[in-house]
């Protein structure tokens, strides 16, 4: 019995139509594959997602929903409607800003708060791009306004204060503990801003696609803790929380999706290594196991699976050269 027959037995009809679908190549009028349609549209995970985007509040909370109901693989006439709700409420530059209505003004250069919020429109996006609208052009866009908010090296800020980074006032630094390796943004908001790219079939293969995966990359810590992070946050065993932070916590797995999808190549010295010891986790029926909830341990597999795929077709090496990683360095406590 192989990994892929696991799969199949698995009680999610979503894990077992995203196999049939992604690893196995079965065409989508199959009998089995129009069942497992079924039974994912009337499940109660879908449906509790539905539920909660009829009400979310804010773009960010309904750009999220989105990326779950389409990792799930819903395809509903809800999800057309959510996006446009979330065109509606797009600023005029492309962007979003959560919990404020389109046409509101931008922060006056006085103020202390930030310009932007580089998730606000990160985590929409991506939930836009995963039900299927990457290319309308209101989504054009919003990834055009992401490109022309990155910083000199490529990478992303968090949110860069409103009355900071123009002639003779620079930037504040980002945090150490969500700043870049090789890069003077934020690992968060890069993390975010390549997840969008990754899903557009033109600028997944971009150089702002590109320069951000290799961003990541530079980064090569090996943490088996949070392994599938990302995984459990879409199929709703752990909640998805923060904005600056939202992607703060480093997942292996998912870093791997974004190079596979971005088309690194399986000889990048990082990629490689990192494949290498991903294999070593590899249990003996060929599953890996999810060290936070064990019941996911089908789903990493498939996803490590697909992204082991489609690193096949990647035809570009980043920057190889290795970073040494430091930890931020903590304050001494008063007591």
């Amino acid at each position: 019995m192989n990994a892929i027959s696991l799969l199949f037995g698995d009680p999610s009809p979503s894990l077992r139509w995203r196999t049939a679908i992604e690893l196995e190549g079965v065409p989508d009028d199959d009998a089995d594959v129009r069942a497992w349609q079924g039974e994912i549209a009337e499940g109660p995970a879908v449906q509790s997602l539905l539920a909660r985007l009829a009400t979310a509040d804010s773009p960010l909370a309904a750009g999220y929903l989105l990326c779950q109901l389409a990792y799930l693989g819903y395809r509903g006439q809800e999800l057309t409607t959510a996006v446009e709700a979330l065109f509606a409420r797009q600023q005029p530059d492309g962007s979003w800003r959560d919990n404020e209505q389109p046409g509101q003004s931008a922060p006056s250069p006085r103020t202390e708060g930030p310009r932007f919020v580089t998730m606000h429109t990160a985590v929409p996006l991506r939930g836009i791009a995963a039900a299927g609208f990457a290319t309308d052009p209101r989504a054009e866009r919003a990834y055009e306004w992401l490109t022309d908010n990155r910083l000199p090296d490529g990478s992303w800020p968090a949110g860069p204060k409103a009355d900071l980074g123009g002639p003779g006032q620079p930037s504040q630094p980002e945090r150490e503990y969500r700043r870049l390796t090789r890069g003077e943004g934020c690992r968060s908001a890069t993390t975010g801003a390549v997840a969008c790219l990754a899903l557009h079939p033109a600028r997944r293969r971009s150089d702002a696609a590109r320069i951000g995966v290799d961003h990541l990359l530079a980064r090569e810590t090996r943490e088996e803790s949070t392994l599938g992070w990302e995984l459990s946050r879409l199929v709703g065993l752990e909640r998805a929380l923060g904005q600056v932070t939202f992607y703060v916590t480093f997942d292996l797995a998912f870093v791997l999706d974004l190079a596979s999808r971005c088309g690194v190549a399986p000889e990048d010295r990082r990629v490689r290594e990192l494949v290498a010891y991903l294999e070593t986790l590899r249990g003996p029926y060929g599953l890996w196991q999810h060290y936070a909830h064990p019941q996911l341990s089908r789903w990493l597999t498939f996803d490590l699976e697909c992204s082991l795929r489609r690193l096949a077709a990647g035809d570009w090496i980043g920057n190889e050269e290795a970073v040494t990683f430091t930890p931020y360095q903590r304050g001494r406590r008063r007591y």
